[in-house]
């Protein structure tokens, strides 16, 4: 059973649904071309699977965190079409798809639901004769449990999701002042609470799904991390001061409670690869085959290039304002109430923005390729 905290984050932390301006679907750029950096990594890992069983029938695969929007089902069409052309250029018969789709509760998973027969449909068409059925079923829970039988996946992927916690560290009301997340006046004390709570849950993950993957089978992580060893380096932390920021002008012009701003962490913790190889090695049921750090500019958020100006700085401002309300909504407005979120992220935007004129920003990213034992 879910107590306290945990069961607050379980209940509150998703993405903002639907298609409007504010929602993740028209929000997640940076997500998306993560998603392509990292498909030759996930191309490799299920060719080795294919190569390494014998026929299979039903491949069973499964995208933990799929939130909703155009990258849900991106990863999945990625994985197919490799399968489908391999088993063509090795005269196979392509196997059939069950697909998992998993996120906890709260998230949109009617507007996945929506999208499913276009996507049938465009698999048919683009894979061409001797395609398999794909059966796609959604899976509504937390990665931090089980989530299916013993030995059922073969192949288990995700992206951009291992950095949000089950719970708040405990203890941090009244020693992290100032701050929403591990910054740089964090005490010790708060940066070795956020390590432990990564380490229990990731260790948790880890032992979950070796219980799901079946021997041989695969899994594929991309977490967003930091280059440094050091917590409180700005490759992990510094999106997040720039929100403490907002939030403390607001607190400093007694339109937030200080008592509030002082309750309110983020759940989440951005992992350098050396704590990741750590803790797989420490759990022991998966080999690491491939680890490995790659980074994104902030820029990354909008879809258009521009050459620099204050325009440029000023809409990559609001598109990185608006990725960043996507997904931090639903936390900030069950804390502070929905009437300052307007606010926030129209002073956020100008910080952000001021910032990327004068900084090179980035976001940095550890994927880590796994075999089951």
């Amino acid at each position: 059973m879910k107590r306290g905290r945990e069961m607050e984050v379980y209940q509150v932390l998703h993405m903002n649904g639907g298609l409007g301006e504010a929602s993740y679907a028209s929000n997640s750029l940076v997500q998306k071309k993560v998603i392509t950096m990292t498909k030759p990594i996930r191309e490799q890992a299920i060719v080795d699977l294919y190569n390494s069983s014998s026929n299979p029938t039903t491949l069973y695969i499964a995208d933990l965190g799929c939130s909703s929007g155009p990258n849900s089902l991106l990863v999945v069409s990625q994985l197919i079409e490799t399968v489908h052309f391999t088993c063509k250029k090795q005269a196979h018969q392509t196997p059939e798809f069950q697909v998992y789709l998993n996120d906890l509760p709260g998230n949109d998973f009617n507007t996945i639901f929506k999208s499913l027969p276009s996507f049938q449909e465009e698999m048919k068409k683009h894979m061409g004769l001797g395609f398999g059925p794909c059966f796609v079923t959604g899976v509504p829970g937390s990665f931090y449990d089980r989530l299916f039988p013993a030995k059922s996946l073969h192949f288990v992927h995700s992206s951009y999701s291992l950095m949000w916690l089950s719970q708040v560290p405990a203890g941090l009301e009244s020693s992290n002042k100032g701050n929403i997340y591990i910054g740089s006046t964090s005490p010790p004390s708060v940066l070795k609470a956020y390590h432990e709570q990564f380490q229990r849950d990731f260790t948790l993950f880890l032992k979950c799904r070796s219980e799901e993957v079946m021997t041989g089978g695969r899994m594929v992580l991309t977490i967003l991390g930091r280059k440094s060893d050091y917590p409180t380096s700005k490759d992990g932390c510094y999106i997040w001061e720039l929100m403490a920021m907002v939030l403390n002008e607001l607190v400093a012009e007694g339109l937030i409670e200080g008592k509030k701003m002082d309750s309110f962490n983020i759940p989440q913790y951005t992992p350098s690869p050396a704590e990741v190889k750590s803790e797989v090695q420490k759990e022991g049921s998966f080999n690491i085959d491939h680890l490995e750090v790659t980074s994104v500019p902030w820029s990354a958020c909008r879809n258009h290039e521009y050459y620099p100006s204050d325009e440029y700085f000023l809409e990559n401002g609001y598109d990185v304002a608006m990725c960043m309300r996507s997904v931090a909504e639903p936390l900030l407005s069950s804390h502070f109430g929905g009437g300052i979120i307007d606010m926030v992220f129209k002073r956020y935007k100008e910080i952000v923005a001021d910032r990327m004129a004068k900084e090179k920003t980035e976001f940095f990213n550890v994927t880590v390729s796994m075999t089951r034992n």
